[in-house]
């Protein structure tokens, strides 16, 4: 069955370069949603703009996750890039995709991710009493950025001193997810990419050989019983994991607070509130979302209101166009963390693909939040606004200095 819309047109879905999406794509879609289900990017990407289209086609059988189509497209064949892309359940599908998460879904469950959340809290009030130096934070680099990479470090055994490590090379193999690498970046990212499975690689064998009371030895010895994973789809799924857990929730905590502080009014009643955390955040990623689309692949022709996707066409459905649609969300261009969110946000994915790390995700938002907004400092936004890059797949934050006193 096909999606179709009663605002049908004539003409066809434009062609859009990078530089074009990436000027101001909120205006750029807000402009194009209602004329077109789709525009098509110069590197034959199908951006698909439509809640109801995003919703359709995250589940739909006439797709399938990206496998290893894209980096093909952008040139790349062979090597560590292609290896973790072609062993990682980030870009699998089916029985495939299920034997590579089954072993880490347990762990990452709702109900055993709640007992972190207390440290969680002790973690980022550690951290802002640290980091707050002469009446400035740098809130991506010294707050952001280290709450979910000591988190996942405590998560999988990681000793606190190679956080530095890790995460630097993390921050590097995670730019293929985005939109914002050219073919001269891919010798640094195939050197990331290359160093940082050699180092999950290592605290595989460590855990085999010593293990612990902690997640790691619990992988280790559930795909040894029952070895259903390959050496090398072991270790991807542990590169998976350290990824998951670093650049996105980095992005979301700097977006979150710097849009808070852009509307002092809202900031105060966080602080006199406790409970708007939770809305909040939620809002912050529906307006703002630091994963702006999400990969699909057609297996047959898909019609989305009479515009043909052909079989074989790589999409992005795009979150930030679809969490912005004012067929779905009034005012849509407002922050209101009052708005009626829906119980699963869209910015986590559907389906089997839904994102594994969402409940701890949501944990370190919210205490990362809490812990500024209950601060006995008063926060300000320094003379540098709140700057986010790209149009799809995970998007970028510059450093945000915010003032203390």
């Amino acid at each position: 069955m096909n999606i179709s819309h009663t605002t049908a047109s004539a003409s066809a879905p434009p062609t859009l370069s990078f530089a074009e999406l990436n000027a101001n794509p909120h205006q750029l879609y807000a402009e194009l949603r209602s004329r077109f289900p789709f525009v098509r990017r110069e590197d034959g990407v199908y951006i698909v703009l439509r809640a109801q289209d995003i919703e359709t086609l995250i589940s739909d059988p006439r797709t399938r996750q990206i496998e290893t189509e894209m980096i093909r497209i952008r040139g790349i064949n062979s090597g560590p890039i292609m290896d973790f892309v072609s062993y990682s359940m980030l870009f699998s599908n089916g029985e495939t995709h299920r034997r590579r998460r089954q072993p880490l879904t347990r762990n990452f469950a709702f109900r055993m991710m709640a007992g972190l959340r207390p440290k969680v809290r002790a973690l980022s009030q550690d951290l802002l009493d640290n980091a707050v130096d002469k009446g400035r934070l740098k809130l991506r680099d010294d707050y952001a950025a280290l709450i979910p990479a000591i988190t996942i470090a405590g998560i999988l055994g990681i000793p606190r001193s190679d956080v530095p490590l890790f995460t630097t090379l993390a921050y590097e193999v995670a730019r293929i997810l985005t939109t914002s690498w050219t073919t001269e970046d891919i010798p640094g990212i195939e050197a990331a990419t290359r160093e940082l499975t050699d180092y999950c690689a290592r605290l595989i064998a460590e855990r085999r050989k010593l293990p612990r009371n902690d997640f790691l030895s619990e992988y280790v010895a559930k795909i040894d019983e029952t070895p259903e994973l390959s050496p090398i789809e072991a270790v991807m799924q542990i590169v998976s994991v350290v990824l998951g857990g670093s650049d996105t929730t980095r992005a979301a905590i700097v977006i979150q607070t710097g849009l808070l502080l852009e509307r002092p009014h809202l900031w105060e009643a966080m602080r006199s509130d406790p409970q708007m955390i939770v809305p909040a955040v939620a809002e912050a990623l529906r307006y703002e979302p630091a994963v702006g689309s999400i990969p699909r692949l057609t297996l047959e022709d898909v019609l989305l209101d009479g515009h043909l996707i052909p079989k074989g066409g790589p999409m992005s459905l795009s979150t930030l166009s679809g969490l912005r649609d004012p067929a779905v969300y009034d005012n849509p261009d407002a922050f209101d963390p009052q708005r009626e969110q829906p119980r699963w946000h869209p910015v986590f994915g559907g389906g089997e693909h839904r994102c594994l790390g969402e409940a701890l995700a949501r944990i370190e938002l919210e205490e990362a939040l809490t812990t500024l907004t209950t601060s006995q400092l008063q926060f300000g936004l320094g003379s540098q606004p709140l700057r986010i890059h790209g149009h799809a797949a995970i998007r970028k934050v510059d450093e945000l200095e915010i003032e203390c006193r």
